[in-house]
């Protein structure tokens, strides 16, 4: 497959200081994406995106438009993370956070002028908020929720409320208020796949046992969950399509499982041909490009 050469635009925005951080070799690979019936889908277009940083760090990608996707990107000669925007009309990569702090999980958030990301800071502790930033970058952006600490993933359930995958042993799901400041711990032994169904509702992953992962639902409200299925073996990310469709990489395939109307996964896309061989993280834009992440070591 061509691979394209981009163009780099340099914005400093963020500086502070971090430790070098273990980070895997990543690939972000690009397809359009369209259901043709309940059980075909159709892929597209084929695009590998990151060959600005082939042997580095290339992950967690969240579309913030409809062809602008934002990446944590670490080069192999760096010792920190940044976040990075691929403009993917006209192959135009913009540095959008320049820091020797590291931030990861870049998000838009749900009033679309600031995005969040959880910054490892530059305290001697390497303690692991949730930040927001202006998109405009007129400033250099605050925690937040300023008194959570060890958050390692998030999603935006609402304006006000967010989802957080907070690290221990064991891990928790927390459930924050940016309104009140509340929090409430909603489950142990959760994974880092976690995405905002109709009515606020959450799904997420539960790993009940090493070899038990549940994919699960959750009412925001009640706190109420139930099982959805079980999920493809040591896989725990996902997308939710508007049909009831979840979809889930499992090595070099993805699958598909609608809760209305299927028994278990259904597989639609093996992206071996293309070199995929490890698919973790998704991202899918308004319209229909799906971004796929694979981990190459």
């Amino acid at each position: 497959m061509k691979r394209f050469s981009l163009i780099f635009s340099l914005i400093p925005l963020f500086f502070s200081s971090l430790s070098a951080q273990d980070v895997p070799v990543t690939d972000v690979y690009a397809f359009s994406m369209k259901k043709l019936n309940d059980t075909t889908y159709n892929f597209s277009n084929p695009r590998f995106l990151t060959n600005f940083n082939m042997d580095g760090y290339n992950n967690q990608p969240h579309f913030f438009k409809e062809n602008e996707l934002y990446l944590t990107v670490q080069f192999p000669d760096a010792t920190q993370t940044d976040i990075f925007s691929l403009n993917l009309d006209n192959n135009e990569l913009t540095q959008v956070t320049a820091t020797v702090e590291g931030e990861y999980s870049p998000t838009i958030m749900p009033d679309r002028n600031e995005f969040s990301a959880v910054r490892v800071e530059a305290d001697g502790q390497n303690t692991q908020r949730l930040w927001k930033f202006p998109l405009d970058r007129s400033t250099m952006g605050e925690p937040a929720f300023k008194h959570i600490t060890g958050v390692g993933y998030h999603h935006w359930i609402s304006p006000y409320k967010a989802a957080l995958f907070v690290v221990g042993q064991p891990t928790k799901l927390v459930l924050a208020n940016t309104l009140t400041g509340s929090t409430i711990e909603l489950m142990d032994n959760i994974g880092r796949g976690m995405q905002r169904l109709p009515g606020d509702n959450l799904a997420f992953i539960h790993k009940i046992t090493a070899n038990n992962w549940m994919l699960k639902e959750m009412d925001t409200y009640t706190y109420r969950s139930k099982d959805v299925v079980k999920t493809l073996p040591n896989s725990e990310d996902f997308l939710y399509l508007d049909d009831g469709t979840f979809i889930m990489g499992n090595g070099s395939k993805l699958y598909k499982f609608n809760k209305y109307s299927d028994q278990n996964w259904k597989e639609i896309a093996d992206f071996r041909y293309f070199g995929v061989k490890n698919i973790t993280r998704l991202a899918l834009s308004s319209n229909g490009t799906i971004a796929i992440v694979d981990r190459v070591k």
